[in-house]
């Protein structure tokens, strides 16, 4: 997949990755780059087309989608993060998490698909998509699961139609949605240097930092260490203490 040259759309572009992505896609030479919000007069990236969409309404995807003609790559990026559990007082919360991250990324690929023939697909996944730690990410990463399991399988009833379907894993970029947590953060244009670098190369999966890269190495080995090592990290504490 060659950027230069390319027409792409990238949702949850006003902030965060979103932003980073259409900066970086005009600058690697895209010829147009839709960059859709809920609010679209919040994008403030030049050289780049505004578009309204709104992931979670069927509506808004129909009527963004008979805006564009030509596409070679869809950035699936727009995301929300509640802080709610499974088993709390309300599934509103929950449900607007799949409403978001699965439904949201399933129905504008479902609309955007067929022009993507020999183009891409790129997915913003998460290391949550492989654990949880606690929780107020439980809904989040439930969420981000059925989204990986949603871009292995699209992966596959696209292969027809030679589209490169990709997704970028991470954990801890500084953006809106971490800003709340004191750690250290990427920025996001490195983030998304790594995800287009990736795509051009064709790789399947991106691993954005090194937090990702320990949870999914992790995933090969028993899961009652790999949970003892989170519960300690959170209440210095280990499994049976």
């Amino acid at each position: 997949m060659q950027i230069k040259g390319s027409i792409a759309l990238v949702t949850g572009a006003n902030r965060g990755l979103g932003k980073a992505f259409v900066e970086a896609l005009v600058a690697r030479g895209a010829t147009t780059v839709y960059a859709t919000a809920r609010r679209p007069e919040l994008v403030d990236t030049p050289g780049v087309t505004p578009l309204r969409l709104d992931i979670t309404d069927p509506a808004s995807i129909e009527a963004a989608a008979s805006q564009v003609g030509e596409l070679d790559i869809l950035v699936n990026n727009a995301g929300i993060s509640t802080h709610s559990p499974l088993l709390g007082d309300s599934l509103d919360n929950v449900r607007r998490e799949f409403d978001t991250h699965f439904w949201g990324t399933l129905n504008v690929t479902r609309a955007f698909a067929p022009r993507l023939a020999d183009g891409a697909i790129l997915n913003v996944i998460s290391a949550l998509s492989w654990y949880v730690y606690g929780p107020a990410s439980n809904g989040y990463a439930a969420a981000k699961a059925a989204e990986w399991s949603l871009t292995n399988g699209v992966r596959m009833e696209l292969a027809g139609q030679r589209t490169q379907v990709t997704a970028l894993a991470l954990a801890i970029a500084d953006t809106d949605m971490m800003a709340a947590y004191d750690v250290p953060k990427l920025p996001p244009a490195e983030v998304v240097a790594a995800a287009l670098d990736g795509l051009e190369a064709g790789a399947l999966e991106v691993i954005g930092d090194p937090v990702t890269a320990n949870v999914k190495a992790a995933l090969a080995g028993d899961p009652a260490t790999f949970y003892a090592d989170i519960q300690a990290a959170l209440f210095g504490q280990t499994t049976g203490s």
